[in-house]
């Protein structure tokens, strides 16, 4: 591992990802404004799983891991929401095409699990990771 080469000996390293699952699809990235556009139109009127995995390496090497599964769900966009939407940009590099910590804040109306591992790391699983691991 590169970052191997880079931590100090008493550093933990924290790994996290996230994807979005609209039925039995998964939702990267999307690579540009079409398949963005995509994304939205899917998720749109529905509520979809977001998946953020978080995993941490000890100083000492353990490792400890955790899967947080949310349900997001939107309200039914037109086409001009979606364009203004995907005007700001927002969209890029974020797992379906969307940020609920921006603008698309206002398409959610419905959430359950936890805000923070929408937004990409579950920050309350992470601190009982790295307490379990011996963080303080």
């Amino acid at each position: 591992m590169a970052v191997e080469k880079l931590r100090p000996r008493d550093a933990f390293v924290i790994a996290a990802d996230t994807v979005v699952a609209a039925g039995r699809r998964i939702l990267g990235k999307p690579a540009d404004r079409a398949q963005a556009q995509k994304f939205l139109t899917l998720l749109a009127g529905r509520r979809h799983r977001v998946v953020s995995a978080v995993a941490i390496r000890a100083p000492d090497g353990r490792i400890a891991s955790r899967v947080v599964v949310s349900v997001v769900g939107f309200a039914r966009l037109d086409a001009g929401q979606a364009q203004n939407y995907l005007d700001t940009g927002e969209w890029e590099g974020k797992a379906g095409g969307y940020a609920i910590q921006g603008h698309a804040a206002a398409f959610v109306d419905f959430l359950s699990g936890s805000y923070s591992g929408v937004v990409g790391l579950p920050l309350h699983e992470t601190v009982s990771l790295l307490r379990g691991l011996g963080w303080r």
